[in-house]
């Protein structure tokens, strides 16, 4: 059994808790309400400023340069193709670039992002894909759950699913779970442990983006 395997036991209760909560349930029907998918625009536009700096960390700490390209590459297409997604996004809700970019953290996208950040400088590189981990597969897990379902009429929430559940980001959470696979196979047992307790906290605080979303979710003072 391969690790991502073992973490699965780990992963299957938060994607069922992310598809059952309304948010993804309303995404994934249609029936969604602008001003929580606006907010989610806002807050993942923030989010992956930060998760870009975490694949620059990657590239950093690859220990061979065929990770170190990959990573480098991840970089350039988070900030030069997915966040373009971002930014169609926004413009549809008549939000400028510039708005966009002036976007506040909230209290669950500085927590979310201060944990990446934190983990990929001070930790080790499986640190880094163990916590890099539940987002890929998260998404993609999500999308796939929600395509199975059918796809929506509202062609912004038909493109999420579309954009997730396709090929290209497939076959990214597919390499990433097999780089998490490549780097625990060397590891020890409480290397795994902990590579297992960070993929698992990770995938709490993608629970809680979406319920952050959903909530509108701002700073009380």
């Amino acid at each position: 059994m391969s690790f991502t395997d073992e973490l699965s036991t780990v992963a299957e209760p938060l994607w069922d808790a992310i598809e059952d909560h309304p948010m993804v349930e309303r995404l994934g029907a249609g029936t969604l309400s602008t001003d929580p998918f606006e907010y989610w625009v806002r807050q993942d536009y923030v989010y992956l400023v930060d998760y870009a700096r975490v694949f620059a960390y990657g590239a950093a700490t690859a220990p061979d340069l065929e990770r170190m390209g990959t990573f480098a590459g991840l970089l350039d297409s988070t900030i030069n193709t997915e966040m373009d997604l971002h930014r169609a996004y926004a413009a549809e809700f008549g939000i400028s670039e510039a708005e966009l970019e002036a976007t506040e953290a909230s209290p669950t996208t500085r927590a979310y992002t201060d944990f990446l950040v934190r983990t990929a400088a001070t930790g080790s590189f499986g640190d880094l894909v163990a916590v890099l981990l539940p987002c890929m597969w998260g998404f993609n897990e999500t999308a796939e759950r929600l395509r199975a379902k059918g796809e929506p009429d509202d062609e912004r929430y038909a493109e999420w699913i579309d954009t997730y559940a396709g090929a290209e980001f497939t076959e990214l959470t597919t390499w990433c779970k097999e780089l998490m696979d490549g780097v625990a196979r060397d590891a020890s047992d409480a290397e795994r442990e902990r590579y297992r307790d960070l993929f698992y906290e990770s995938g709490r605080y993608e629970y809680r983006f979406w319920d952050a979303a959903w909530r509108q979710e701002e700073w009380a003072i």
